[in-house]
C-alpha cells in the first residue's frame, strides 16, 4: 500500500462559515488525498457526528442516540470565530463526548492571540493553525492521523524470578574452656602413655636379644680344686 493510498483512507471534516475558506481548505485536503466533508457551522457539524447541538436539544430527538457517529471521521479542522457555536465550543463538545473524544481536533483563525490559542491546545487541540492555511499545515495533519491509528503495544510482564533463601550451616557447639582444657590434657597424656609404652617394649626386645648371644653365668661349668690336682 503506498502512502496516497495509506492517506486517502483518512475522511477529515472541515467547518468554516466562510465559503472562501472552506473551499480553500477544502483544495488542500484534497491535494494531500485525503477524503472530506465540509459544512458551515459547528451545529451541522455535531449532526453529522450524531451529537445534537444545545439548542435543537428542546426539539423532539431524532432516531439516532446522541453519541451515535452518523459518519466516519478520522479528523475535525474547524475556524475558531464562526456564529452561533464556535470553533473552541464544538471542540469542548468533542472531548467531552465519550465516542468521539479520540477524534484529533485542529482549531483555525485569522487571529494570533496567544491566549486563545493556548485554551485550545490546553482543552484539547492538536494543532492551531494561522490563516490563510497553506499546504504546510496540511503536512502536519498525518502526524495526527497515524497516531491515533497505531495499536497499543503490549509490554510483556517480566514475572519475578522466586526468592533464593540461603541456609546457614549448622553452628557447632561452643566448648567451654574448662571442657577443651580437659581434652588436651587428656590427649596429651594418651599420647605420652602410648610413647612410653614404646619405648618400654623396645628397651625389653633389646635385653633379651643380648640375653640370647651371651649365656648366663649360671650356665658355665665350675672347675672345682680337686680337679686342678688331679690334673697337676
Amino acid at each position: 500500500m503506498t502512502v496516497v493510498d495509506a492517506e486517502s483512507r483518512f475522511h477529515v471534516l472541515a467547518v468554516d462559515d466562510s465559503i472562501i475558506d472552506r473551499k480553500l481548505i477544502e483544495m488542500l485536503l484534497k491535494n494531500s488525498s485525503y477524503q472530506v466533508t465540509t459544512v458551515d457551522s459547528g451545529s451541522k457539524a455535531l449532526e453529522l457526528l450524531g451529537l445534537r447541538d444545545e439548542a435543537a436539544e428542546s426539539s423532539p430527538p431524532s432516531s439516532s442516540s446522541p453519541d451515535h457517529q452518523e459518519i466516519d471521521v478520522n479528523l475535525i479542522i474547524t475556524d475558531y470565530c464562526m456564529p452561533g457555536m464556535t470553533g473552541y465550543d464544538l471542540l469542548k463538545r468533542v472531548k467531552g463526548s465519550s465516542s468521539l473524544k479520540d477524534i484529533p481536533v485542529v482549531i483555525m483563525s485569522s487571529e494570533n492571540v496567544p491566549a486563545r490559542i493556548n485554551r485550545c491546545l490546553e482543552d484539547g487541540a492538536e494543532e492551531f493553525f494561522l490563516k490563510p492555511v497553506k499546504l504546510a499545515d496540511m503536512k502536519k495533519l498525518k502526524s495526527h492521523l497515524l497516531k491515533k491509528q497505531q495499536p497499543r503495544k503490549c509490554q510483556p510482564q517480566i514475572q519475578p524470578e522466586p526468592e533464593q533463601r540461603l541456609e546457614a550451616p549448622p553452628t557447632q557447639p561452643a566448648h567451654r574452656p574448662e571442657e577443651a582444657l580437659a581434652e588436651v590434657t587428656a590427649d596429651g597424656a594418651t599420647t605420652a602413655v602410648s610413647d612410653c609404652n614404646g619405648s618400654n617394649k623396645r628397651k625389653a626386645a633389646a635385653m633379651e636379644q643380648q640375653e640370647g648371644l651371651t649365656p648366663p653365668e649360671s650356665t658355665k661349668p665350675r672347675l672345682s680344686n680337686s680337679s686342678l690336682a688331679v690334673e697337676t
